[in-house]
């Protein structure tokens, strides 16, 4: 877990234009909502903190959000993704960029990163795929975190294939097929 005296968020302890001063003299880099030293790693930790601000109680980032945070892309999505961690309906007063996907996520699909509920990479990869229906702009983060997590299609697939009259199953499953023929 990335420690908080390295993530710098607007307002906190620096001001925007400390920041941005900062950046340019090329002491910290830009990270999701924050920045963070330059000579620091990028992690996932540090990803998930860098928008733990964005992300509601009861709820965990996913889709491109999560995707992000498990590595794929440099750059965040420019909308975040959560869904609901909890059985019961929820009414979170939301930022307008965070967008509230209102299904229940099961605990096994969840993890605690950066101190922040984000869905697991292999549940992400499904929902991705299942999505893809809807969203074509999916794809590019089905890609990004084929590519930084390889062994997660076959497992998607797999996952995929044990659902049952889902949405999007037939498109998701070629999509993925497609990716795990283009890493052959």
């Amino acid at each position: 877990m990335v420690h908080p005296a390295f993530l710098y968020l607007p307002g906190d302890r620096l001001s925007v234009p400390e920041l941005s001063a900062a950046r340019i003299d090329g002491y910290l880099v830009d990270l999701g909502e924050g920045y963070i030293p330059a000579d620091l790693v990028e992690s996932p930790s540090a990803r998930a903190a860098s928008i733990a601000g964005l992300i509601p109680v009861d709820t965990a980032a996913s889709g491109p959000s999560a995707a992000w945070i498990h590595g794929a892309g440099d750059s965040p999505p420019a909308r975040h993704h959560v869904r609901r961690a909890v059985g019961h309906r929820i009414r979170p007063a939301l930022p307008p960029r965070v967008i509230l996907h209102d299904t229940a996520l099961p605990g096994a699909h969840v993890v605690l990163i950066g101190g922040i509920p984000v869905m697991t990479p292999e549940r992400t990869m499904v929902d991705l795929a299942l999505g893809l229906h809807r969203d074509e702009s999916l794809r590019r983060w089905m890609l990004l975190l084929a590519h930084a997590e390889p062994s997660l299609v076959p497992a998607a697939a797999i996952a995929l294939d044990a659902m049952i009259r889902v949405p999007g199953k037939r498109a998701g499953r070629g999509a993925l097929e497609r990716i795990l023929v283009r890493t052959r």
